[in-house]
């Protein structure tokens, strides 16, 4: 794979992804960057105690990407870095999905490091996305559907970086 003329990957889309793909799109033809680190969010299948059975996600196109872009070019003001990739799905998914990639590289490990998960804390609490979880009772069966807000943890997880 050669990637010419990189440009921040911002993609949100319904079908899954390839973290190896991802992986190479970040290397590929970069031998200015020694670091490359990625994050991949997956469903789990609890949630606030409670037994998850599917997640849906929702967006308005165009100003979720136009968010996204406004992250990661927050993310480069504030560290030196070479690529960003940031891969978000919407829609239905069910546990043990891949929900998210950040991927960054950079010619530091700490710039790397730091700059993934910058991103990754304002995407959990300000990237335009609607969460909704279907929940099941004790015996497996749909006990009701609920919106899910950022948790206070997501929040104060931004507050190191203000």
């Amino acid at each position: 794979m050669t990637v010419d003329n990189w440009q921040d990957r911002i993609q949100v889309q319904t079908a899954d992804f390839s973290v190896d793909e991802e992986y190479q799109r970040l290397c590929c033809d970069n031998a200015a960057d020694g670091a490359v680190v990625f994050f991949v969010g997956r469903v789990r299948d609890r949630n606030q105690g409670d037994q998850v059975s599917l997640l849906e996600l929702e967006h308005y196109p165009g100003m979720t990407e136009k968010a996204l872009q406004g992250i990661v070019d927050d993310a480069r003001s504030r560290w030196q870095l070479g690529r960003v990739s940031v891969v978000h799905r919407v829609g239905p998914m069910n546990i043990e999905e891949q929900i998210v990639f950040v991927g960054v590289s950079s010619p530091h490990r700490g710039n790397a490091f730091e700059a993934a998960e910058y991103i990754m804390d304002y995407l959990k609490s300000r990237a335009p996305f609607w969460k909704k979880e279907r929940i099941l009772d004790t015996n497996g069966e749909l006990r009701e559907e609920r919106w899910v807000d950022a948790r206070d943890s997501d929040s104060a997880a931004l507050e190191r970086w203000e």
